[in-house]
């Protein structure tokens, strides 16, 4: 398949999933009612819940569920070729992914945007809830020193990715204050500031890297790790509207027009996939991703076509800033099938390199050379960057040479390939980063919590006490795992804890039809649940025996088999309330019978 039929086949089938697939779920099974007061509007307080606007939220919906798993998945999955991880991020985001965002977005909306944790305590009961909480305090953990990681890997002894990168946080601050105070409501005139200041960043970079700052912005892995962590805290931290939610916006214009971009510039290029549609290590022994393509290649992809990431962001800042339940369509369904888009660009651009350079850059040069493969372009490649390309494990930086390559066959941008290339650097952190951010407030809420279970205060989402503690207990343990990790344990960690947790989520999702009384059409979530359950838990076994014990990760096995056992319990808990609901006909509670209904 040429690079150019892949890009149309995944507009077309997307736009067709959306405008019949996600609208009959929406709108025939879900049944969202536009006259339904949501919880931005009952009960706004200016800091969580705000009201806002549809394509705002939408921007940061996307940004904060597209992570570093659609960029850096299926680039690490391209070790197995390029057709199966083409065929689980078209077919997986369109029956999996954006099913699992729309319905826990609805059910969080319909709750008055409470967490998983609490949804799945009063739809299926409080074992399951109990359960739920363990297992997704451990996921986000996992998850975010996963996504974390890349942004460090692809950062460190980078001036001017750092400073391109740290940027944005003032300019998002600036459009902040500007659409809150200086200028209310001016959403266009805002991302025409932001835009253009983004892109000035970028333009300065290379003065950056080569004057008398460059020293003071390079930093060690260590050392930006630290960095990384800090601002996970700040972003947890700070109303909503002055960092988080611009940053989101202002990132996806960004997001979406490079994707668009790259979309344009494989067209018009039209490069060869030069990785073959499967390679040998289908069956396993690859240097990248440790294990056959099943189960592996499920994990790997993650957010590209499923996350289990995603049900915290549709259960935790988005369904408390949704105007009208019109909006969930566009925001729930539609932000995945982005979200697979840009996955789908992102396996082009690294099966365009060549596969021994590709292998050179996503391994460390010691296990490279094991491979008995010898670099092609690479040294040209790493020239026209302007930095050394090889041993960057992590997919970021593989990433970012094959759409700057792209780019470069273009005549007109022949000569700027390092510019590109530090574009797209700063493009992907930005991805991930507000991924980060997000993950870490949704963090913050999930301790808050469970903490008000023992000290009542933590509950009150506006005491400070409560706020700072626990963004920086859950800033620390994440950033701890990612200041002694690497990329060979902790992604292998992130896959399988993500799809673990949307297979809980897919469950609830379950619960969810069962009691809208639309049972017989429980077969949506019902199936991705049982195929993710069965993959991800053998994924995990594997990984147990053949990655984190012959390296010695004990705290590894030890929390992949706690979050293993947490997700069987709820799996388990499910199906025995559905056998007495549907077989044995017991009563049950209808879907949020407890949530006062009132129309605007």
């Amino acid at each position: 398949m040429s690079a150019i039929a892949l890009v149309v086949v995944a507009v077309a089938l997307y736009a067709l999933a959306y405008r019949f697939y996600g609208a009959f779920i929406a709108s025939k099974i879900l049944i969202t009612d536009p006259h339904r007061k949501t919880p931005a509007y009952k009960l706004e307080n200016g800091y969580d819940y705000v009201p806002t606007n549809r394509w705002v939220l939408f921007g940061h919906q996307f940004a904060a569920i597209a992570g570093a798993g659609p960029l850096v998945g299926p680039v690490l999955a391209a070790q197995f070729g390029y057709l199966p991880g083409a065929l689980w991020i078209l077919i997986g985001a369109v029956v999996a992914g954006a099913v699992h965002d729309m319905v826990i977005l609805f059910a969080s909306v319909r709750h008055n945007g409470l967490s998983l944790i609490e949804i799945a305590k009063k739809e299926i009961g409080t074992f399951s809830g109990i359960l739920t909480a363990i297992a997704v305090i451990f996921i986000i953990i996992t998850a975010l020193a996963g996504l974390a990681l890349v942004v460090v890997n692809a950062l460190f002894k980078s001036p001017w990715g750092t400073f391109t990168v740290g940027a944005t946080i003032p300019i998002a601050i600036l459009m902040g204050a500007y659409m809150k105070w200086f200028r209310p409501g001016k959403v266009l005139e805002a991302t025409i500031i932001g835009v253009v200041l983004l892109i000035a960043s970028v333009v300065v970079g290379p003065y950056i890297q080569h004057s008398s700052l460059a020293s003071a912005l390079t930093f060690s892995k260590k050392q930006m790790t630290v960095i990384i962590v800090s601002y996970g805290f700040i972003a947890a931290v700070l109303p909503v509207w002055i960092l988080l939610v611009p940053r989101d916006y202002l990132s996806t214009y960004m997001k979406l027009g490079v994707m668009l971009i790259l979309a344009i510039g494989v067209i018009i290029v039209n490069p060869t996939l030069k990785m073959p549609a499967v390679t040998q290590f289908i069956h396993g022994g690859g240097p990248i991703v440790p294990g056959k393509v099943w189960p592996f290649v499920f994990i790997t992809i993650a957010c590209g076509a499923l996350s289990g990431f995603h049900a915290l962001i549709s259960s935790g800042t988005t369904p408390k800033m949704i105007e009208n339940e019109r909006d969930i369509l566009p925001i729930g369904y539609g932000a995945m099938l982005a979200e697979g888009f840009v996955a789908i660009m992102a396996l082009i651009a690294a099966t365009s390199l060549i596969p021994a350079d590709y292998f050179a850059i996503n391994v460390s040069p010691v296990v490279f050379a094991k491979l008995g493969m010898h670099p092609v372009d690479l040294a040209n490649l790493s020239a026209m960057v302007g930095e050394n390309v090889a041993g960057r494990p992590g997919g970021a930086v593989s990433l970012a040479v094959g759409m700057a390559f792209i780019f470069s066959k273009i005549p007109v941008l022949e000569s700027l390939m390092s510019y590109m290339y530090h574009f797209i650097i700063l493009f992907e952190a930005m991805f991930i980063l507000t991924t980060v951010d997000a993950g870490t407030r949704v963090g913050r809420y999930l301790l808050q919590e469970a903490f008000g279970g023992i000290y009542a205060p933590f509950k009150d989402k506006n005491w400070w006490p409560g706020i700072i503690t626990t963004s920086a207990l859950i800033s620390f343990v994440w950033g701890y795992l990612v200041y002694g990790g690497d990329i060979s344990t902790i992604w292998p960690l992130f896959g399988t804890s993500n799809q673990l947790l949307a297979s809980l989520a897919l469950a609830i999702g379950t619960t969810v039809m069962i009691k809208l009384g639309k049972a017989q059409y429980a077969w949506i979530t019902f199936i991705p649940f049982a195929f993710v359950s069965v993959t991800t838990l053998y994924a995990s076994y594997l990984n147990i025996v053949g990655n984190f014990l012959p390296k010695g990760k004990i705290l590894l096995v030890i929390l992949t088999i706690m979050i293993m056992l947490t997700a069987i319990g709820v799996i388990l808990d499910s199906f025995l309330k559905w056998y007495n609901w549907l077989v044995k006909r017991q009563t049950y509670r209808p879907f949020a019978a407890d949530v006062e209904v009132e129309k605007i």
